[in-house]
């Protein structure tokens, strides 16, 4: 079949196998306008791969304006619905696109179009009109030189296949006409699917709409799943108050047997929930339909058949809210071992799991490169170099700053400036300066790289910026929001260099009252890059007075006040444990882990970059009072408190939690001269009770207050090299002076709210990366390290485990107390309190343990540190202390920059 042109015709083939279009096998394909239209209207991503596909010169990818070509545009006839009418029109183009093709070539061996459709119906009136046609499956299937396409054909049987039990394990989900008429009527309720990672048996449905009531319902149990899958919009039937039931506090993973025997799920089901207490009681509910699938391809692992020379295996999703997947595949013996792609075709009620297809293999299980792939794939991080129309909108080296370029903007070489940052920091987005005024003042000014001047509204380089939304931080690996020319050099305000910048300068006395405030866009030179620890080494030396060093003092000695005053008004200083690693120069594995130690100097340069967004957010409100980009961090409903008010209650204390500063002030009094680090632990619980911190646009919404700052307004002005929401604000910022131009989109409330979307996703996902990374190379290091025994303290009690914290390396874990195929121990739980009692010993939060840390990698998909338990000493349950690896270097710590 080498002398053809293939002729894609079905929008199934499509949206159903465009894993096999994209393999570079497949080219010299015509695409026509009558199926890319349907393909549009029915799946948005994969009318961007085929658009994709077709931009990619050597895959010879064309598209045929079918309905725009007089020999191939028809009329719709009387009787003939619209999918009948563009069969035809498919076929009629089919057929002239063949006789076009001997027309314009001598040679006999001409190349023949053939037409590619999986509607069959469709497929035997084109043979009845003489046209070549086949199914994908019979097409991929002659392509014998290549047999590993066959696993990725997508699996299209619902019914009837041996694959399949045959017992109908799950209701029929309600056709879409229904869902929407009972959502209307109020009998169903509309929401997104989350499944849960702790228990594959429960799930919650968050409800859209400004509905308070019911907004977050329970769903437990597989029929009452009914084949949802994480992040589906989905309907739900709220179930009657008698059937209600609580959150579980049962551990359970899908152990993931072949067979689709559903007994031993009921059996679990069983244990789900035995909580008699009314309180706990939450709206519950089943699914009766999915309104729109959110299916992508996922990462993981093939489970292979334990029967001999079967095609047919489980595919382990590395995502544990994903349920398993049933493939197809003749190359399991080489993909076992390996982490791979697949994607789900469909669900159908008599199977256990979904069915899917093989799409990609990515390299084998614990390869560094492998792993990182992974977390970048599952987390949705744009990761792909920056293609040339990106790049070209660079601007052309040896850059310098030109006379134009001086034009609306101020000239501060002259000013005493530095920057502050971690070591090896190469992406400086801030520096600041103090100096004294004549008049006895301060002036104090944070400086900020002018991203906005380099990126410019509506090009490829500000399209990809927004997409990517921010630069993501993994352990070894930087993946940038903007191109390295930009991010590390051009903009990233190092020492000694001339560099475009935003200043916001406040005059303020000395007891850091704000007189003035001023912006302007400014040229500046850096006078020195330091670090933490070389900015806090100045301010503590009694021999260093230059003028760097008495700036870094008078900055750190306002921000001292500043901080002050933000705790009075009841900002939240809450806690987390961030970790760095020491890694080998060689191997770069880790050798060491700690948890990172903060100096007056990070608290320095927070209060300043939080003062600047303060100001700036204020600024940009003033004049964009319904285009304003801000952030906001809503107040956390009364109920994200209870596991808080409640471990107060068991050390006698009495938590308020009815407002910041009353939250603040519970935290500052926790205080126990036996147990200095009980006051951390409290709020890196609280820090467990927040809401996440949005951005927003002001015209779309009415409350702006930042809970956690305690600011009636907040923007992010600061980081434009890492964020996009900045250089948007720096844009507003830009207009609002006089210094730059506005376009449409900055004035539009509902691109913008649709951006702060996207930036919200890319926010997260960058956060949920940055720990899955921390969480790998944590493994790599007790995977070195063996066995260790460490302190640790209790920071959540379940039915059946404790999740606890190792403070030493920042670490967090559960202790099972039920294991397979072992005795099961007396457990009673008390949720009120909250305690559980093993045998006769009882747990509560904040109680101190000691636990031995392995590597656990019996599950090669899902390895995982393990923790078990040495004190207190519980016969049968507790373990001896075995002799760790001792490791007692404590080399000088990294910073990272904070968050704000």
């Amino acid at each position: 079949m080498q002398n053809r042109l293939k002729l894609e015709v079905s929008k199934t083939n499509f949206l159903q196998n465009i894993d096999i279009l994209e393999d570079p096998i497949i080219r010299n394909v015509i695409l026509l306008q009558t199926v890319l239209q349907e393909v549009r209207n029915r799946s948005a991503p994969v009318y961007k791969r085929i658009r994709d596909l077709i931009s990619d010169l050597s895959k010879h990818f064309y598209t045929f304006t079918n309905e725009h070509h007089r020999e191939t545009y028809i009329e719709q006839e009387q009787g003939e619905n619209a999918n009948d009418r563009n069969d035809r029109a498919i076929r009629v183009a089919a057929k002239w696109y063949n006789e076009h093709m001997k027309k314009i070539t001598t040679d006999e061996n001409h190349p023949q179009v053939i037409f590619i459709t999986n509607d069959i119906k469709n497929k035997e009136k084109a043979i009845e009109e003489g046209i070549p046609a086949y199914t994908c499956e019979e097409y991929i299937k002659s392509l014998t030189a290549n047999p590993e396409l066959v696993d990725r054909l997508a699996c299209l049987s619902d019914e009837g296949n041996e694959i399949e039990s045959r017992k109908v394990l799950f209701p029929e989900h309600l056709p879409l006409s229904k869902l929407q008429q009972g959502i209307k009527s109020g009998t169903y309720l509309q929401g997104t699917f989350r499944a849960s990672r702790e228990n594959y048996l429960e799930a919650t449905v968050w409800i859209h709409g400004d509905c308070e009531e019911n907004r977050e319902i329970i769903i437990q149990g597989l029929k009452n799943l009914n084949r949802a899958v994480h992040e589906d919009i989905v309907a739900v039937e709220l179930l009657p108050k008698s059937q209600w039931v609580a959150p579980s506090s049962v551990v359970l993973q899908d152990e993931g047997q072949n067979g689709d025997d559903v007994e031993d799920e009921e059996e679990k089901e069983n244990t789900l929930n035995t909580a008699i207490n009314v309180k706990m009681l939450k709206p519950s509910g089943r699914v009766v339909g999915i309104i729109k699938r959110n299916w992508r391809p996922f990462c993981g692992m093939l489970s292979k058949s334990d029967i001999k020379e079967s095609r047919r295996h489980l595919f382990t999703p590395a995502d544990k809210r994903i349920p398993r997947i049933r493939i197809e595949t003749r190359q399991a013996s080489t993909l076992e071992g390996q982490r791979i792609i697949v994607a789900i075709d469909g669900w159908p009620k008599n199977s256990r799991y979904p069915n899917g297809h093989f799409v990609k293999n990515l390299g084998a299980v614990g390869d560094k490169e492998t792993e990182t792939e992974v977390l970048l794939l599952e987390h949705d991080v744009p990761h792909q170099p920056f293609s040339q129309s990106v790049l070209s909108f660079l601007p052309k080296m040896p850059w310098s700053i030109t006379e134009e370029d001086m034009k609306n903007r101020e000239d501060l070489r002259h000013l005493c400036v530095c920057s502050v940052d971690p070591p090896k920091c190469t992406d400086i987005d801030d520096a600041l300066h103090c100096r004294e005024l004549e008049n006895g003042n301060l002036e104090v000014g944070v400086h900020i790289a002018d991203v906005s001047h380099f990126i410019r509204p509506g090009n490829a380089l500000d399209q990809e910026s927004a997409k990517r939304g921010t630069t993501v931080y993994l352990c070894e690996k930087r993946i940038d929001m903007v191109p390295e020319l930009l991010s590390s050099n051009l903009c990233s305000l190092r020492s000694n260099v001339d560099r475009l910048a935003f200043s916001c300068i406040w005059e303020m006395n000395h007891n850091a009252e704000i007189l003035k405030t001023r912006f302007t866009k400014s040229a500046i030179n850096s006078k020195a890059s330091l670090t933490y620890a070389e900015a806090q080494m100045r301010i503590d030396s009694a021999t260093m007075n230059d003028d760097i060093t008495t700036s870094l003092r008078g900055l750190n000695k306002l921000a001292k006040i500043l901080k002050r005053r933000r705790i009075d008004a009841g900002a939240l200083i809450l806690s987390s444990p961030e970790v760095r690693f020491h890694v080998d120069s060689e191997t770069h594995d880790p050798i060491d882990l700690q948890t990172k130690e903060l100096r007056e100097t990070n608290s320095m340069v927070e209060e300043f970059m939080l003062l600047a967004n303060v100001s700036v957010a204020k600024k940009i409100h003033e004049e964009f009072s319904e285009h304003a980009l801000l952030r906001k961090h809503p107040a956390p409903p009364p109920s994200n408190y209870e596991v808080l008010i409640k471990a107060a209650k068991s050390k006698n204390l009495d938590f308020k939690t009815d407002s910041a500063k009353a939250l603040a002030d519970s935290l500052d009094q926790v205080e126990s001269p036996n147990f200095p680090y009980l006051n951390t632990l409290f709020r890196i619980l609280a820090t467990r009770c927040m809401m996440q911190a949005v951005y927003f646009c002001s015209g779309m919404d009415n409350d702006f207050h930042h809970y956690g700052l305690a600011s009636p307004i907040y923007t992010h002005f600061t980081s434009p090299i890492r964020r996009y929401a900045d250089i948007i604000v720096h844009r507003l910022l830009a207009v609002a002076i006089g210094a730059d131009s506005t376009y449409p989109d900055l004035t539009n409330k509902h691109k913008l709210a649709d951006l702060c979307k996207n930036l919200n996703f890319r926010h997260k996902m960058a956060q949920y990366a940055q720990r899955a990374s921390v969480a790998f190379h944590t493994q790599l290091f007790f995977k070195n390290k063996g066995i260790v025994n460490e302190e640790a303290y209790i920071l959540f009690v379940r039915k059946n485990a404790i999740v606890v914290l190792i403070p030493k390396y920042g670490l967090e874990g559960t202790v099972f107390f039920e294991e397979k195929d072992k005795p099961k121990p007396r457990l009673a739980y008390d949720e009120e309190v909250p305690s559980l009692k093993v045998e006769d010993t009882e747990f509560h939060i904040f109680d101190k343990v000691k636990v031995k840390i392995t590597l656990d990698s019996s599950n090669l998909q899902h390895q995982k540190i393990r923790m078990s338990l040495i004190e207190p000493q519980i016969p049968g349950i507790s373990i001896p202390i075995d002799s760790p690896n001792s490791n007692t270097d404590e080399p000088e710590k990294k910073r990272s920059k904070l968050e704000n």
